[in-house]
């Protein structure tokens, strides 16, 4: 990799092992081919992801979340990317619980460095059952999130993928994504600004050094 190489992060907040994973995967495949990036992956399957409490442990002590859980991984994941990539399935028509556990958790590390996520890019994805079941509020909350953060969220524009990538997964898991043409594009789009932008970023922070 050289010097010029974007660390890419990719996470599912799925439990399962279907629509959002393959979803996530294939962004950070499509990255791999159309750009010098290394690519990392978290998934919320099979992990140990306790609730926030707010017993504000982590405000007293700047050491950290109170639960010795998995998202310890996810934490040096997130602080080794120039950019992430959250993706959800819809559920109730937004995020689902594990993606809400992990943005809730990050809590921990900003107390400990309020600028810990400075300037990293962020995008979202999100996959439902129905074409129109929540994906652009699921977005939403994920670009809320990288806001409150002090992260850049960006998306793939207007004409297809105005706050990120939506899938109509149509319930049939990876099948279903792949099938879905537009949600596809609406990735490509996605990946390809939040890469472009990513590298303006790093070029910009190397310049005022």
């Amino acid at each position: 990799m050289s010097g010029n190489s974007i660390k890419l992060l990719g996470i599912s907040g799925s439990p399962r092992k279907k629509g959002t994973d393959h979803m996530v995967r294939e962004a950070l495949k499509f990255a791999e081919e159309k750009f010098d990036v290394e690519t990392d992956y978290f998934s919320a399957k099979g992990k140990d992801l306790k609730f926030c409490i707010h017993c504000d442990h982590c405000v007293r002590t700047k050491q950290g979340c109170i639960h010795k859980d998995d998202m310890l991984e996810l934490y040096e994941k997130m602080q080794w990317a120039d950019a992430w990539i959250i993706g959800t399935p819809v559920y109730q028509g937004t995020i689902s619980g594990q993606t809400k556990v992990m943005m809730d958790r990050c809590r921990a590390v900003v107390a400990r460095d309020p600028k810990v996520f400075l300037n990293k890019v962020g995008a979202g994805m999100a996959d439902g059952g129905d074409r129109v079941g929540g994906q652009e509020p699921a977005l939403q909350t994920i670009h809320n999130f990288y806001i409150i953060s002090e992260m850049l969220p960006v998306s793939g524009g207007s004409f297809g993928s105005n706050l990120g990538g939506t899938f109509w997964s149509q319930d049939k898991g990876a099948e279903g994504i792949e099938e879905d043409e537009e949600g596809l594009r609406s990735m490509r789009k996605t990946v390809r600004k939040l890469i472009r932008t990513a590298q303006m970023v790093k070029k910009a922070s190397v310049e005022d050094e």
